[in-house]
């Protein structure tokens, strides 16, 4: 089951259905992509653990997109921690692995030692779906709210989608023997089986924002709170999962729940930054706005925030009036 210290579930999310109950759910397990997105930048405790619990819950998430397209999600804050961008490219071709790439903005000098989700203030969290060329992106916010990036998920989805949603995450730095100090993180997401398609915006109106309890009664009340109950018995080194397999999980948790899995995702670190897109993105500046952006060493220099790849670009080359330095 493993490779070197490489698991056979790590970096998978694993889709199931809780055929006795009317559920569905996803297992993920993050470890080298973890260390992808992280190592790139140079992040605080506090800062690293919100982008960890931000990719987990993009994974899992984005396990419910269709191929090709793209699922976005965004921290908008007034706190120490301004901006958390998680991006969740779906493959191309089925079978292929899924990307995802993370970056979070901050005040240092704002950072406290308080719990990680106090460095956010008032603001948004924010799911973007892009379908591709020729149509419109879908875009969906709810306040940051409930003490985690999780429960604003969960807010999200019974606020913007109709849909019970419930996750339970756990992420941090592992230590196992023999095996260098590195961040993994584990989680699992349920939601109750849509009386229709998922991301589809709903009236969400005005006033209190609405949990997954606002949604389900009766019969589905009852089969909504004992799937809960079950997956409150889980715990965080099950989540993680050095050891236990997501297949082993499910059953440990929801066996009389009858559940029923279906083929991993696969999930990778991936950026998608060139120098092609940076010259793209370029091409709506004329000569002079191009001309401010050059550097005293006659460049103009581009850093992805997702993956700090640095771009160096004659200036003569890009905007679209692209011409010679003397004008020719």
């Amino acid at each position: 089951m493993t490779i070197g210290s490489k698991l056979a579930w790590d970096d998978t999310v694993l889709p199931f259905q809780l055929d006795a109950s009317d559920m569905r759910g996803r297992v993920a397990r993050l470890d080298g992509v973890l260390g992808g997105i992280l190592e790139q930048h140079d992040y605080p405790p506090q800062v690293e653990a919100l982008v960890a619990e931000m990719a987990l819950l993009t994974a899992l998430i984005g396990q419910t997109i269709k191929l090709r397209w793209k699922l976005s999600l965004q921290v908008q804050s007034k706190g120490a921690v301004r901006m958390i961008a998680t991006d969740y490219y779906a493959p191309a071709i089925e079978g292929e692995p899924a990307r995802i790439r993370a970056y979070a903005s901050f005040d240092a000098d704002r950072l406290s030692n308080d719990a990680p989700f106090a460095q956010v203030g008032e603001g948004y969290f924010a799911i973007l779906i892009d379908q591709g060329r020729g149509s419109t992106p879908y875009q969906g916010i709810t306040p940051l709210t409930g003490g985690s990036l999780s429960a604003c998920a969960e807010a999200y989805f019974a606020q913007s989608e109709q849909l019970p949603t419930r996750f339970s995450l756990s992420f941090g730095k592992s230590s196992e023997p023999g095996v260098a100090e590195h961040w993994r993180a584990g989680g699992i997401m349920l939601q109750h089986m849509p009386k229709a398609s998922p991301f589809v915006a709903q009236d969400g109106g005005s006033g209190a924002v609405l949990s997954a309890a606002d949604l389900v009664d009766g019969a589905e009340g009852e089969n909504w709170n004992r799937v809960n109950i079950l997956l409150d018995t889980v715990e965080d080194l099950e989540l993680i999962g050095p050891v236990v397999p997501p297949t082993d999980l499910l059953v440990r948790l929801f066996h009389e729940e009858q559940p029923r899995v279906y083929d991993a995702q696969a999930i990778r670190f991936g950026c998608t930054c060139s120098e092609e897109r940076v010259r793209q993105s370029l091409s709506i500046y004329s000569a002079q706005d191009i001309e401010k952006m050059t550097t005293e060493d006659g460049l103009v220099t581009a850093d992805c925030q997702f993956c700090s790849a640095h771009y160096e670009l004659d200036p003569a080359t890009v905007g679209f009036e692209a011409r010679d330095p003397d004008g020719a």
